[in-house]
């Protein structure tokens, strides 16, 4: 019986169901702007998400997810890019090449803390292994990470090459799974089982008819708020500040295809540390909040030769950002939300078990404060 099929049955019998309802489905209408077809970061035109889950008896939870930004080789088609640090508690690889040029090169991977090396090094293969990178000798490979070690058995290192390269091959468009998937499957967030999620906004036609995305793994704590409510507050649930609720981290990833600069993307990444707080996520002290940014738009796209000594871009002024600035806020916030609503209750190692947020409970106290769209 090959891995796959055992990875499967696994699966079935840790009762890991269907996917619930999101956050829209219930009403629940975050900001002004509307979302995109799939009210996810793979709106954005040529955008894929894979993911690779792995439960194994009681104490393996984790995963993989991948985020390839466009249909192209990536590394030979550049995309500008930024990356923005909230809070510095974090192992994010590639952040100082980033930095300093202003782009990346290959697809993103979240994962856990102590698999950063291991998918590190697919990413390195996966690229080196593209036929048209056969004299490529440096690669700068995008990995971040959460501590999903309340759940797994972190310090057996679980995550190997194969796994990550199966979230690349499985990247695609259209919906995305959310909740205990992928780099999500052990996460915690605000103390209740966290993951990954996703959301995604249009700016009006009159400033461009953008399309920005958002997704995030969310394993951070704080005070939760949903929409403006102060669920935590009126549940009379406040965070211990032990290291499984304050503490954590949030990684968030921001594509868009309007044409901006790293510059202006940095400063949008700075936007989404807005929607973590509109969600009552403090950045603490041990939580590592990283945003990355990209843009797609293909008329911007970086080639990695040329034979012109000038990169030929046309970006948007910067008054011309602002309502990339909200759709950021909006999808950030919406994005953690939806990983909430997503996610199951988990028993993972040593016994340890995380519930699902209260979705009944949650949805009377919304009711309460008239945010439950009728």
């Amino acid at each position: 019986m090959n891995i796959f099929r055992v990875l499967l049955m696994v699966l079935i019998s840790s009762g890991v169901s269907a996917q619930q309802k999101r956050a829209r489905d219930y009403g629940i209408e975050i900001g002004i702007l509307k979302p995109g077809k799939n009210n996810a970061i793979t709106d954005v035109e040529g955008v894929t998400v894979g993911h690779t889950t792995i439960i194994e008896g009681d104490h393996i939870r984790t995963g993989v997810t991948a985020i390839i930004p466009h249909k192209n080789n990536v590394y030979q088609n550049k995309v500008p890019s930024a990356i923005y640090i909230g809070n510095g508690y974090g192992k994010l690889a590639g952040y100082s090449q980033v930095k300093e040029l202003g782009t990346i090169e290959t697809p993103i991977i979240l994962t856990n803390t102590l698999s950063v090396a291991a998918a590190t090094d697919a990413l390195i293969s996966y690229t080196l292994d593209h036929p048209d990178n056969k004299e490529v000798k440096s690669v700068n490979a995008i990995v971040g990470e959460t501590n999903d070690g309340w759940l797994n058995d972190i310090r057996g290192r679980h995550i190997r090459q194969d796994h990550v390269l199966e979230a690349l091959q499985n990247a695609s468009p259209g919906a995305v799974t959310e909740g205990n998937v992928g780099a999500g499957t052990g996460t915690v967030c605000f103390e209740y089982k966290g993951g990954i999620g996703t959301a995604s906004r249009i700016v009006p036609k009159s400033a461009g008819g953008y399309t920005l995305g958002v997704l995030v793994q969310t394993n951070f704590g704080g005070v939760l708020e949903i929409n403006g409510v102060p669920i935590d507050k009126e549940l009379k649930r406040y965070p211990k500040y032990s290291q499984y609720s304050a503490d954590g981290s949030c990684m968030m990833v921001i594509i868009t295809d309007a044409p901006v600069d790293s510059r202006n993307l940095e400063r949008i990444a700075k936007r989404a540390m807005l929607g973590l707080a509109k969600t009552g996520g403090i950045a603490s002290n041990g939580s590592g909040d990283f945003v990355i940014a990209m843009s797609t738009a293909k008329e911007n796209l970086i080639p990695n030769t040329s034979n012109s000594l000038f990169n030929e871009l046309q970006v948007l002024r910067n008054e011309e950002v602002t309502p990339l600035f909200q759709a950021t806020i909006e999808a950030t916030e919406e994005a953690i939300i939806n990983s909430l609503f997503a996610a199951e209750t988990m028993t993972g190692h040593q016994g340890h078990k995380v519930s699902s947020m209260p979705i009944p409970t949650i949805l009377e106290v919304m009711r309460k404060f008239n945010k439950i769209k009728k």
